[in-house]
């Protein structure tokens, strides 16, 4: 899967070189939120990092964006990875890349639902449309969407994982709210077609968070390989 990138400039610069760090052992301690693309963000950041830096101790919990934003404020982890937060004082966030949340159905579920339905219903209402679990950031994310442009969703599936729910989608259970990013071969090759929004779902911008007033040199030469290294 590629993630598109943000410029290298969305990086603050630490000015420290591997060499700097000698033989220190030091830790990093990292919350990662629900986030869709959040594994495969940190496997591909901390492979390469873990190798170059090995003496500095790395942990990692899966917590909510919010728990994540309220240990920082606390100043009792370094690092987050979450969704944009609004933004708050003594918060830095460090974009990373950009996903984009669509609704997408196979062409044979879609004729289906035209035949059984007729072409003027309204395909939210008619049709099964398959969701994360409200427990996760993105399904909060799509549910004040849908809020605000007053779309009503009669029959719905709830799934744990992003990685279930494009599945369903693509064996034609229903119209999966997915990551456009994680389905772009499937849209490209017309396997599945997105639905068109007006307006469309805003794009979210994901990143490490970390708080000013807690910087460590192991979280600098963090940030320092992040900048210098893209996905």
């Amino acid at each position: 899967m590629s993630i598109p990138e943000l410029p290298s400039s969305s990086f603050p610069s630490a000015s420290r070189s591997s060499s700097a760090f000698g033989n220190l052992t030091s830790a990093i301690s990292i919350l990662v939120s629900a986030i869709p693309c959040a594994d495969f963000i940190m496997v591909n950041y901390l492979k390469g990092f873990i190798e170059q830096y090995p003496h500095i101790k790395i942990t990692i919990e899966n917590q909510s964006s919010a728990h994540t934003l309220s240990k920082l404020e606390q100043q009792r982890i370094d690092l987050g990875l979450v969704a944009e937060p609004k933004p708050q004082k003594n918060i830095v966030f460090i974009p990373i890349t950009q996903i984009e949340d669509i609704f997408a159905a196979t062409p044979s579920y879609l004729e289906n639902l035209r035949l059984r339905e007729g072409g003027d219903s309204n395909i939210f209402q008619s049709g099964n449309i398959m969701l994360l679990d409200k427990n996760n950031v993105t399904r909060n994310y799509i549910d004040e969407y849908m809020s605000l442009h007053q779309i009503t969703v009669n029959n719905y599936l709830e799934v744990t994982t992003m990685d279930l729910l494009i599945e369903f989608a693509r064996i034609g259970l229903g119209i999966g709210c997915v990551i456009k990013e994680f389905v772009k071969e499937d849209l490209e090759q017309g396997k599945l077609i997105q639905l068109p929004l007006e307006p469309p779902i805003r794009k979210r911008t994901v990143g490490f968070v970390y708080h000013s007033g807690r910087t460590t040199r192991a979280l600098e030469t963090f940030l320092d390989y992040c900048r210098e290294t893209h996905l």
